[in-house]
């Protein structure tokens, strides 16, 4: 199962979502394709991700994280011990997004969430303060992320597989170069290839 979290005021909408939903279709593999809405509570959202989980046909997950979807998959990764594809993740989310308490428009489809004192403290708690066995996880991130460090991401995930991409953005709007790479780490196999 590939389980996709994605980011702040985001959806399964996003662009990264939508490329990779699209090219599991075209392997035939979009049964193990998961993308819920996440809920703007992190606790909230861990449970959903941990209830989907325990739902997979089987214990082989991965999680693909997108910014805050990232540090959801990284505590998840931790606690679970699945595999976990980054896209530049959030590091420290409980201290860049103290500055968006209060109503927030969202990215796709319109509407809005509510972001509440009490969803900075649920972020500090799930705070992993070093990774452990970094051959679970598989780091992109880009120099051009205007959103988020890229040298934060780097010294907070040391010895993983990492792809740093001069350029780019926050959104990694040239995700399609790197699908391949993202698919071969889930280990997701066309079923004519899975032998």
């Amino acid at each position: 199962m590939i389980l996709y979290l994605h980011g702040f005021r985001s959806s399964p909408q996003s662009f990264k979502a939508r490329l990779m939903r699209a090219r599991l279709e075209e392997l035939g593999l979009v049964s193990e394709w998961c993308c819920p809405v996440l809920p703007v509570s992190p606790r909230d959202a861990i449970a959903l991700a941990e209830s989907l989980a325990a739902q997979a046909s089987h214990d082989d997950i991965t999680l693909v994280g997108s910014s805050l979807g990232g540090f959801y998959a990284t505590w998840l990764a931790e606690q679970h011990g699945w595999r976990a594809v980054l896209l530049n993740p959030a590091v420290v989310p409980q201290e860049d997004l103290s500055a968006y308490i209060g109503e927030q428009p969202l990215w796709h489809g319109g509407g809005s969430i509510v972001v509440e004192p009490r969803h900075i403290d649920e972020l500090r708690a799930l705070s992993v303060p070093s990774i452990t066995q970094p051959e679970r996880y598989y780091l992109i991130a880009a120099t051009g992320d205007e959103v988020l460090d890229y040298r934060t991401m780097l010294e907070h995930y040391p010895g993983v597989q990492t792809t740093l991409i001069q350029g780019s953005n926050h959104a990694i709007s040239d995700f399609s170069s790197y699908m391949d790479e993202v698919l071969a780490f889930c280990a997701a196999r066309p079923p004519a290839a899975a032998a």
